[in-house]
């Protein structure tokens, strides 16, 4: 059974997580790079992202290196961005057309996922969603832990397919 990480990172959380993810069950990574990246600092970058999410914008993305259609089992993560996902995944979800796969999900945040994975299940339609998980803050608080949470959720995961 073939297995991707697919996932955005803004700065570096969820990207902490996914390595961790693909090395705990030898799956293959796709980091989702928009053409365009954001580069506001500071109070602005919330702003910025906060109103891309909710506008549900689409920024051009680089171009794969793998297909994520050929893959059977797919972890899907983002960073939480106005309780919902972020623009590069929204790109990816509404651009992929993933259907009859298996999905897992996870996101990273810094207080409070919201409704995101409801978001990311209603986009995922025609899919078997196999878990979710959230992770806060996980390069600044207790990041042994949360790189061995996710390890360990990863590797139940793969033992229910």
């Amino acid at each position: 059974m073939r297995m991707i990480v697919v996932f955005y990172s803004f700065e570096g959380n969820t990207k902490l997580i996914a390595e961790s993810i693909a090395e705990a069950i030898d799956a293959d990574i796709l980091e989702l790079k928009p053409k365009k990246e954001m580069k506001s600092k500071g109070f602005m970058k919330y702003v910025w992202g906060g109103k891309a999410a909710m506008m549900k914008t689409k920024p051009e993305l680089l171009a794969f290196e793998n297909n994520p259609q050929d893959y059977d089992v797919l972890f899907i993560g983002t960073p939480v961005w106005a309780w919902t996902y972020t623009p590069p995944l929204n790109t990816f979800l509404s651009t992929c057309s993933l259907s009859n796969k298996k999905i897992a999900l996870f996101c990273c945040h810094g207080g409070g996922k919201g409704k995101i994975f409801e978001k990311m299940q209603k986009a995922l339609e025609g899919n078997q969603i196999l878990g979710e998980i959230d992770f806060r803050d996980p390069l600044k608080k207790n990041t042994d832990t949360n790189i061995q949470r996710a390890k360990e959720w990863a590797k139940d995961i793969t033992k229910t397919i």
